[in-house]
């Protein structure tokens, strides 16, 4: 089998379709029905493939089952783990993916890839240096109108590429694997019906990290803030010492939040609070903050900000009423994977197997590993190939993609060799 041209035919189809989710879709999932036409594509490809129990259910996730191969002669521990390959297929919301016109830059060359459906918008190595790593590969990007949706059909088509070669060659030994294919991971909803029980597996990985080699076993500890500002409207044209304008106020509020603690003056383990969603009137207007941390004492520390602010604020203007509610989103999914050391550890062994130094990472975001990994399913995120996820300029390596497969392929085997831990 031409894992190469599998895998591209794959990517490229997939990336066509306009997945995007939708933030605040409350009362349906998946938010779009873009979702469901992929997720609606790849159960039946499976099908095609003959997987067993393959069927998409009320919730739009995908399920597949390829029994385990352990060829005469391969040798095998007595007991193998069923392990779980899963992606998401919903694209990033605030980016258009429709209409994903993908342009192939074969044998790049090192220099500047300018993107021909937006003039101006390049891709620069001195901006991406990890583009000079890729000198000779076939780089895929959009024509700069839109994401490409490496993010994460990358991740997908590499599972179903290796499904595809397994399939294709009963030598290769794999365990058990439960595939699983989700939707709304961008509007971190991936996991809200998942049912990791009737899923079965015993551990499982994400594809969908960004550069070669990364085994991202820690995430950000999150929480979202929602601050409530209740106003009073008047008439404008008499509102001198009667009107409280909620809108105002919700101004003041961000424009003092500490210059040293947005994610855009942060990086690495450093602490943020990011405003990102503000809406309402003068009588009442609301902000959506993250809260992001990766240790519980530090998501304390950024909420004290915000009822600090609270406080400030509410006692220089006494008629107006502002309220900060605090909900749970994930939380570093390190506090579990560390209790089950093998899972990294394996996956940074197939790494080298294939001749890739593993870059052992934390995550300054989310993964649906995070949830499941703390509804007892142990799941790092591996890298699925792609770079600068959620913008126009992203762009991915087909070597890059390839590589995901065979890491992946090689992960199956350490499980084979070794069984349960």
């Amino acid at each position: 089998m031409d894992i190469k041209s599998d895998l591209m035919e794959r990517f490229l189809r997939y990336v066509k379709i306009d997945t995007r989710s939708k933030d605040g879709q409350e009362d349906r999932y998946p938010s779009t029905d873009g979702q469901l036409d992929l997720l609606r594509m790849l159960t039946d490809e499976l099908k095609q493939l003959e997987l067993e129990n393959v069927k998409m259910d009320e919730h739009g996730y995908v399920t597949a089952v390829l029994p385990q191969n352990v060829p005469t002669g391969v040798p095998a521990a007595k007991e193998l783990p069923v392990v779980g390959l899963l992606a998401h297929v919903d694209t990033y919301h605030e980016v258009s993916g429709r209409d994903v016109k993908p342009i192939l830059h074969e044998n790049y060359d090192g220099g500047t890839i300018e993107l021909p459906g937006a003039p101006g918008v390049v891709i620069n190595p001195k901006d991406n240096p990890d583009l000079l790593k890729h000198k000779g590969d076939t780089i895929i990007t959009s024509n700069g109108t839109t994401l490409l949706g490496a993010d994460d059909k990358a991740g997908v088509a590499e599972i179903m590429t290796l499904l595809s070669w397994y399939r294709s060659d009963p030598s290769l030994p794999h365990p058990e694997i439960h595939v699983a294919f989700t939707p709304d991971e961008e509007v971190g909803r991936g996991t809200d019906y998942f049912d990791v029980e009737a899923f079965g597996a015993d551990l499982a990985y994400t594809l969908d990290g960004s550069g070669v080699g990364e085994v991202e076993d820690e995430t950000f500890c999150a929480d979202t803030a929602i601050v409530t500002i209740k106003g009073v409207d008047v008439h404008p044209g008499y509102a001198k010492g009667k009107m409280v304008n909620a809108v105002r106020i919700a101004a003041d509020f961000i424009s003092r939040f500490p210059a040293d603690a947005l994610p855009e003056t942060t990086e690495g383990y450093e602490d943020y609070l990011h405003p990102f969603q503000i809406q309402g009137s003068v009588t009442e207007a609301k902000i959506t903050c993250l809260v992001r941390s990766f240790t519980e004492e530090g998501l304390k520390k950024m909420e004290q900000i915000l009822e600090k602010l609270s406080k400030e604020i509410q006692e220089a203007e006494p008629r107006a009423e502002i309220k900060v509610d605090v909900s749970e989103s994930y939380r570093n999914m390190k506090q579990v994977l560390d209790k089950n050391p093998k899972v990294v550890e394996y996956a940074e062994e197939a790494m080298r197997r294939v001749g890739i130094e593993p870059v052992r990472l934390a995550i300054r975001g989310g993964t649906d590993g995070a949830r499941l990994s703390f509804q007892g399913l142990p799941t790092p995120n591996l890298s699925a190939g792609g770079y600068n996820f959620h913008a126009v300029t992203e762009w991915v390596p087909v070597q890059a993609m390839v590589k995901a497969v065979e890491v992946t392929d090689a992960l199956m085997k350490i499980w084979v060799e070794r069984g349960k831990p």
